[in-house]
């Protein structure tokens, strides 16, 4: 898993820099989110109303395709059904199956909500119209929302809350200490001298691993927004070089990146649910 977040973190960057470098002089989109207006005093930029339009929109569609479901399933409900057993498939092994009744609905949503907004980009008007600030920086009228930090940043923070609920909820401060601090070596296979000296060795491990803990958030933000910031920006530069045929190929490719980062966020907030609260009973009993 350390590998795969490596590669992506790597992706992100070159594909910022290779934009950059095939514009050659041409302005880059705007890192920040621009305000269209406030509403009692809170901003309300572009990527917020696009967030907004496309949050409707998956409601008002699921809905509609979905239905109440039947027996005989329609195409919609097919489609439905579909994603909810892909996505029920990948996560409950990691989550366990006494966690995913309870975390499914969360871990589905985030991978739904999260692979319409990266591919929201690819359509018509959104990343389309914009202007220039002073700084030389394009700000769209409307953009994708996890090419802003504030909306991944958001959503790692609510998958940080969710993480401490369930693990509180499900596992219990006991079994929390236990997998951080807690001696894991048999005492029947280790002499009593290194039995007793891997205490210090876990408890220093803990404290490590508390600090990975914290910056789940940032790492878990930085990797969706550098990747759809560094998209965002290849698809600009390369429509912005030739308008037909040459950047069709990269728009094939953000369909495929916005896909891999749905799943990456998706199971990785399964993978720290799980380490934690996917033990079988012997464990926890130990």
């Amino acid at each position: 898993m350390s590998r795969i977040r490596q590669a992506i973190y790597i992706s992100g960057f070159f594909a910022t820099t290779l934009t950059m470098q095939a514009a050659e002089g041409a302005k880059s989109v705007s890192p920040y989110a621009y305000q269209l207006t406030e509403i009692y005093g809170l901003p309300i930029t572009n990527s917020i109303v696009t967030s907004w339009i496309f949050s409707l929109v998956i409601i008002l569609v699921f809905r509609l395709i979905a239905r109440k479901p039947q027996l005989i399933p329609t195409r919609g409900q097919v489609v439905v059904e579909g994603l909810i057993g892909a996505v029920r498939d990948i996560v409950e092994p990691i989550v366990g199956k006494r966690m995913i009744k309870h975390t499914f609905p969360l871990l589905l949503g985030y991978f739904t909500f999260i692979l319409c907004h990266n591919w929201s980009g690819l359509l018509p008007g959104v990343g389309t119209f914009g202007f220039y600030d002073e700084f030389g920086h394009l700000n769209y009228w409307y953009r994708p929302a996890n090419a802003d930090l504030n909306m991944t940043l958001a959503l790692a923070l609510v998958s940080f809350a969710a993480w401490m609920y369930y693990i509180l909820r499900y596992a219990g401060p006991k079994v929390i200490l236990y997998d951080l601090f807690g001696n894991k070596a048999n005492k029947n296979d280790v002499p009593a001298a290194m039995y007793y000296f891997l205490f210090l060795i876990f408890i220093v491990v803990g404290f490590i691993e508390i600090i990975s803990i914290i910056f789940r958030p940032v790492s878990l933000s930085f990797r969706l927004f550098g990747n759809m910031f560094g998209g965002e920006n290849l698809l600009t530069s390369m429509t912005g070089l030739v308008s037909y045929i040459v950047p069709v190929p990269f728009y094939l490719l953000e369909i495929l990146i916005g896909l891999v980062q749905a799943l990456v966020f998706t199971m990785l907030v399964s993978v720290y649910i799980g380490l934690i609260c996917n033990h079988d009973d012997s464990e926890h009993a130990h």
